[in-house]
């Protein structure tokens, strides 16, 4: 049996008092335990950001790479390691600006793993800039007559991407925000978690009151289909993407992994035997003489 201790190490989190991560941290140990996930077989691969800091304060195999940079790193964990469960961390500044590129080809190229993004609608550990995310004139310390941009849309991007899960959750929901980690590690498929994390120390504006006062909990529709891409793309529409709730699913389509030739679900590239034959290397090597 696995028990919440047994991801609790000894690195206590440097998080801003009240930051949603915590949560996340929390909710993602709670659906790692309930899953019966041991943790040498989670891998959490994280970004640069607050977000970031996430894969030390976890006892599990943890990967801090660049910014923006979480996917790829952990796309090519789970191609090498089949049998462990992987999770890519990031922040919407993180995944949503830099890594952008990375999250539509992942969710196009659908990879057995899950995206966790915690969105705070800002750049936070940079001391508080305009992120993807940021509403049209929010201001920040970089933009003191308001962000000019408009914000950007993952849902909606993620649905026109491919994506086979879709998840949108708030840290002050606990109890959804767990059940749906849950989902979305036990999909077969590529999963995108977008995360409400509110930051109590930059964001003034998306406070924890104001996403009780604006969300939507897809839970609570009578009869919203999950599995029908019109109706996702329908109620993100109407709710101006401020909804809560697994919004999509497709458990019909094939993995990377199922697709990819000469990829061998019983043989792993981790066990493989990397060493070189002498006469082969001695080869190579006289190509460049």
């Amino acid at each position: 049996m696995v028990s919440l201790k047994d991801y609790r190490n000894d690195v206590k989190p440097d998080w801003c008092a009240g930051c949603g991560d915590f949560s996340v941290l929390a909710a993602l140990n709670k659906a790692a335990v309930s899953l019966e996930i041991s943790p040498k077989d989670l891998v959490v691969s994280a970004g640069i950001g607050c977000s970031g800091k996430i894969s030390g304060y976890t006892k599990a195999y943890g990967v801090q790479g660049l910014h923006g940079r979480s996917l790829p790193v952990a796309q090519g964990i789970k191609l090498a390691n089949h049998d462990l469960k992987v999770i890519a961390m990031g922040g919407d500044g993180d995944g949503y600006a830099i890594g952008i590129g990375h999250a539509i080809h992942a969710m196009r190229r659908n990879i057995d793993m899950t995206y966790v993004v915690m969105d705070n609608q800002l750049y936070a550990l940079t001391k508080s800039q305009a992120s993807p995310r940021s509403d049209e004139g929010f201001v920040t310390t970089t933009s003191l007559d308001g962000a000019q941009d408009s914000p950007l849309f993952p849902m909606e991007l993620a649905l026109s991407s491919g994506v086979t899960f879709l998840g949108q959750a708030f840290t002050g929901n606990m109890k959804q925000l767990v059940n749906i980690l849950e989902e979305a590690i036990n999909h077969k498929g590529f999963s995108l978690v977008n995360v409400f994390s509110p930051c109590h120390t930059y964001n003034y504006k998306n406070t924890p009151k104001w996403f009780k006062d604006n969300l939507t909990n897809l839970d609570e529709i009578e009869g919203y289909d999950n599995k029908n891409k019109y109706e996702a793309y329908s109620v993100l529409d109407k709710y101006d993407n401020l909804v809560t709730g697994i919004i999509y699913r497709d458990d019909t389509k094939k993995t990377f992994e199922d697709n990819l030739k000469g990829y061998d679900q019983t043989k792993q590239l981790s066990n493989a035997c990397l060493e070189l034959d002498e006469n082969l290397f001695n080869s190579l090597c006289d190509e460049f003489r």
